[in-house]
């Protein structure tokens, strides 16, 4: 699996006539498992999200997966590394809402272009992996939000990416939702790497290791206590 990692990484933008400093100097190795990245709102979290996953460039330092070099490909060519190596669970859950629940989790292995007959078994199986194999053939609408941030965590999981980012996957739950939505994600992410934004320090607390991010820089990496 290919490592992740950010060397110096950096991301200002002009505001008016103010330079905004989003993210400073960050670097980091991201092993195997699951690593939360946490600080109060302003601190560089979603810029750092989406720096790492190609979908902005940095003004400074590089992005690399392995040895290749994220920062310094082309947007099509960022697209379809992201296709390839990595999944994306939303708050919003962003699932297509004239899909069913298994043509939503069979969705990019359509872009991958993978046969009919292999895109349903998939999602099929996913779906039944996070127990909503009675709920295939629903729309989103006819979905709790629970079910619906399940199917969003199945159709990451499509193409079996190395790489999975949850952007604050459990801020829109009721508790109990949250619990079995968060056990899902944990579970999913023993054997790739997990990239885990969230104000929620009950939730990153469950993460093998935590980023703590204030003023754009990480100014702490902790291990949560087990149990």
């Amino acid at each position: 699996m290919a490592n992740l990692r950010a060397e110096n990484l950096s991301k200002r933008y002009r505001q008016g006539e103010r330079e905004v400093v989003a993210l400073e100097g960050f670097t980091f190795s991201f092993p195997q498992g699951s690593t939360a990245v946490v600080g109060p709102s302003g601190s560089g979290k979603t810029t750092l999200l989406n720096l790492l996953a190609g979908f902005d460039l940095p003004t400074e330092g590089g992005v690399y997966l392995g040895e290749l070099a994220l920062h310094q490909l082309s947007e099509d060519q960022r697209a379809e590394v992201r296709l390839r190596n990595m999944g994306f669970v939303f708050q919003q859950w962003n699932l297509i809402p004239t899909l069913t629940a298994w043509e939503n989790v069979a969705f990019p292995l359509l872009l991958a272009g993978l046969p009919p007959k292999t895109r349903r078994e998939r999602a099929l199986a996913l779906l039944e992996a996070v127990g909503l194999l009675e709920r295939a053939h629903h729309l989103p609408s006819r979905l709790s939000g629970g079910e619906q941030q399940r199917v969003a965590l199945a159709r990451a999981l499509a193409l079996d990416p190395p790489i999975l980012f949850a952007d604050e996957p459990t801020g829109n739950l009721d508790a109990s939702s949250r619990e079995q939505v968060a056990s899902l994600l944990f579970e999913a992410g023993q054997a790739r790497t997990l990239i885990l934004v969230t104000h929620d320090l009950e939730l990153a607390s469950q993460a093998d290791r935590i980023l703590h991010l204030r003023g754009g820089r990480l100014v702490r990496v902790a291990t949560p206590a087990p149990g």
